[in-house]
């Protein structure tokens, strides 16, 4: 990213090689940084550089702003399995409450008896969930004063089971949704299409290919998880299908997949969330 502000203002145009898709068009036995600049300039040449996407930079400030919640939201899981370890050794079960890290929850961690070192761990470790809360606070309010400003944010959180958060991240994410030419190309973009090999007459698909954003993938699942539990919903009878002829997880991706499509339409059309149709509950990418 700094390499590419600095040379931006310097020369006519930047060129971002896609480093997986360049390999695929030429590889070789030696490499050396010498061969490979060979090798760039040769393909720039002849226009045959497979380019990357470079967003604007209003799409990268939201791509660090929602990937900065989703790091701290880590950093809080981790402090609290912690604390879930350090009761373990002590042979503590706690309290018979929904969560161990509310409000009566924390009052029973702040009083609970232990020996030390375990006392001053326990009193580090809520210290520390005390502070990124505070944190995940202030990072909240940026990203929903951000999604206020920005109308396609709002148009995805038409979407039920999408709020401030994934609205943003799905978002920042696919980017202008115009490089895009089909819905078929941002599924594939969010990996969420199977492997193929096609040879003659052979056609065979393979898992997911995993490609492009883990992080629209992520966020596409898990508002498929959603979508797939609304009773009498179209998505929920692909997903009640599927489960039952192949497996939950197919059933989810499947979701996540059609889903996708109707991300594409909503952003391309800037028309809010409506219910695909059962004709659209096809197989298929």
């Amino acid at each position: 990213m700094p390499v590419y502000d600095w040379l931006e203002p310097l020369v006519e145009e930047v060129v971002l090689a896609h480093p997986l898709r360049v390999r695929a068009i030429a590889s070789a036995r030696i490499k050396t940084d010498r061969i490979d600049a060979k090798t760039l300039a040769h393909l720039l040449r002849t226009d045959l550089i497979p380019r990357a996407y470079i967003p604007p930079p209003s799409v990268r400030v939201w791509r660090e702003l929602v990937r900065h919640r989703a790091f701290l939201v880590r950093l809080q899981t981790r402090v609290k399995n912690r604390v879930h370890a350090l009761l373990t050794k002590q042979g503590v079960e706690g309290p018979a409450v929904s969560d161990l890290f509310g409000v009566a929850g924390q009052q029973w961690l702040h009083t609970l008896a232990l020996p030390e070192p375990y006392a001053a761990m326990r009193s580090r470790y809520l210290a520390v969930l005390a502070n990124l809360r505070e944190q995940l606070r202030s990072v909240e309010q940026t990203i929903d004063q951000t999604v206020t400003l920005t109308p396609e944010a709002k148009l995805l959180q038409t979407i039920p089971g999408v709020g401030r958060y994934l609205s943003l991240l799905l978002l920042a994410e696919i980017g202008q949704i115009h490089r895009f030419p089909s819905p078929k190309q941002l599924v594939a973009y969010a990996g969420l299409c199977p492997s193929t090999y096609a040879s003659g007459q052979t056609v065979r698909h393979g898992r997911l290919t995993h490609q492009g954003s883990p992080w629209l993938r992520w966020a596409l699942i898990e508002v498929a998880t959603h979508a797939g539990q609304r009773p009498g919903t179209p998505l929920a009878r692909l997903r009640q299908r599927l489960a039952v002829r192949k497996d939950a997880k197919t059933a989810r991706v499947a979701v996540a997949r059609k889903l996708c499509t109707v991300v594409f339409h909503m952003l391309q059309r800037m028309q809010p969330y409506r219910e695909p149709s059962d004709a659209l509950m096809t197989p298929g990418c």
